[in-house]
């Protein structure tokens, strides 16, 4: 199953991020994950949300480049190895990771780890059939993370 993510490209200063959760916030549209990445002048926000293409048409229209990518969303064992037996299964097919990142559902149970790649029907298929679980954009946007935690 194919998700999706929104890359939003900003200028790296103060207020960026705000205006871009800002506009989320206002067309009700909730944020599952996040990552950063910047250098000294530009930065990507790559989000995971619940609608998607809501949020495209919020960001587009107050003037902020967005792209929306497919990514999969693959469930691995959160145990050591884990991540390991996806990467180098990539890496055995000539598939490349271009972005990545990940979180904890259940501790010592199950992570999700998010790729892009540049092999994305491949590496969808290659995934499934060997036994790795992936989410699509509404799979990812009912589950919990750290439920688990006791504050």
């Amino acid at each position: 199953m194919i998700a999706h993510q929104l890359s939003i490209f900003a200028e790296n200063k103060p207020g960026k991020l705000a205006a871009v959760t800002s506009v989320l916030a206002k067309a009700k549209v909730s944020i599952r994950a996040t990552t950063i990445a910047t250098t000294d002048t530009f930065g990507v926000i790559n989000l995971i949300v619940d609608d998607p293409t809501a949020a495209q048409a919020a960001l587009t229209k107050a003037g902020m480049m967005v792209k929306l990518r497919p990514v999969l969303a693959i469930l691995i064992d959160d145990k050591p190895g884990g991540l390991d037996r996806l990467t180098q299964l990539l890496f055995k097919e000539g598939v490349n990771v271009n972005n990545a990142y990940g979180f904890v559902l259940e501790s010592r149970e199950k992570a999700v780890f998010v790729v892009d790649v540049d092999q994305m029907e491949k590496a969808e298929k290659l995934v499934e059939k060997n036994g790795f679980r992936t989410l699509d954009t509404d799979a990812l946007s009912t589950i919990e993370p750290f439920h688990y935690m006791k504050y």
